[in-house]
């Protein structure tokens, strides 16, 4: 055993929670991407500090895992430690309108035991297939509803181990970003604030958005959602149709027929074909109408045919 697997058993106790070059495919709803030299459940604070702890000291990159969503893996994987919330990360407490909830809690979960406890305001997230902490770096939404609206506190910790309790001005919420991005802050934990509501109200809103991603979205195969981020103004699906980039493919990747902001997997995808096809649309559009396409889905690993 490596000096490393040896300092992460003394860490993670249960070894069955330590998988060694594990491929990511397995865990992304892309179905695509190369081995983690460690996926790592991790179940409370103490472990994730120390595994920080160890990441510092021996130079490991530290990924965070959600849901798998909104992610394209290199096919050459990722080196280091990829995370994955679970445990008291999970957590999920209401008290009056107010939500504490953890940030390996599931954005869907959340949505439904809010509209069962008949608190609004988080419906939007029932069609949202990632975790609440993924949600607040990135400031997950949709239909007209994002994270910025309801967060009125995250407790993050920063990769050198320490705590801090962040507002929504320190987070810096921005259109799918804030200031948490690209930095090593882990959320995990959030306070949300909800509002009084009725639940017969609530369940035709949440049945008409996941009627409406049925509706729109290509899930008969697997994708990572939105592709690009809107433009101002604009829809980044309508650009890439206009350019008549609808049905693109490059190997098993192709560009939806059904949206054309989504690209989906065939069957054999690589991350190679994905980013090669995301080049094509954007230098296409770029081309056409003058618009620099800006990448939502996030790219682990190597990725030299695409700078987002």
């Amino acid at each position: 055993m490596s000096p490393i697997a040896e300092r992460l058993r003394s860490i993670i106790r249960d070894p069955g929670r330590i998988r060694r070059d594990e491929p990511l495919k397995r865990h992304t709803t892309f179905r695509i991407g190369g081995p983690a030299d460690y996926l790592i459940q991790v179940a409370n604070r103490q472990e994730l500090s120390g595994l920080l702890r160890l990441a510092g000291e021996e130079s490991l990159p530290v990924y965070i895992l959600g849901k798998g969503s909104n992610l394209l893996v290199s096919d050459e994987g990722v080196r280091g430690l990829v995370l994955s919330l679970t445990g008291e990360f999970g957590h999920l407490a209401l008290e009056g309108s107010t939500v504490r909830v953890g940030g390996g809690c599931s954005l869907p979960k959340l949505a439904h035991q809010a509209r069962k406890s008949g608190l609004g305001g988080i419906e939007f997230a029932c069609a949202i297939p990632g975790t609440v902490g993924a949600g607040v770096v990135i400031n997950a939404g949709a239909h007209g509803g994002d994270l910025a609206q309801v967060v009125k506190e995250a407790t993050v910790i920063w990769g050198d181990g320490r705590l801090e309790r962040l507002s929504p001005h320190e987070i810096g919420f921005g259109y799918r970003s804030s200031r948490l991005q690209g930095t090593s802050a882990i959320v995990v934990e959030v306070v949300m604030a909800l509002h009084p509501a009725g639940p017969a109200e609530m369940q035709e809103a949440m049945r008409h958005h996941l009627e409406r991603r049925r509706a729109t979205q290509p899930l008969r195969y697997p994708n990572a959602g939105s592709v690009f981020k809107n433009p101002p103004g604009d829809h980044a699906g309508r650009l890439i149709e206009q350019a008549g980039l609808k049905g693109a493919r490059e190997g098993d990747a192709q560009v939806s027929a059904k949206h054309a902001n989504f690209i989906v997997n065939l069957g054999q995808a690589t991350a190679k074909d994905v980013l090669t096809l995301m080049d094509r649309v954007r230098s296409t559009v770029q081309q056409r109408f003058g618009v620099l396409l800006e990448a939502e889905v996030k790219i682990w690993g190597q990725s030299p045919c695409f700078l987002p």
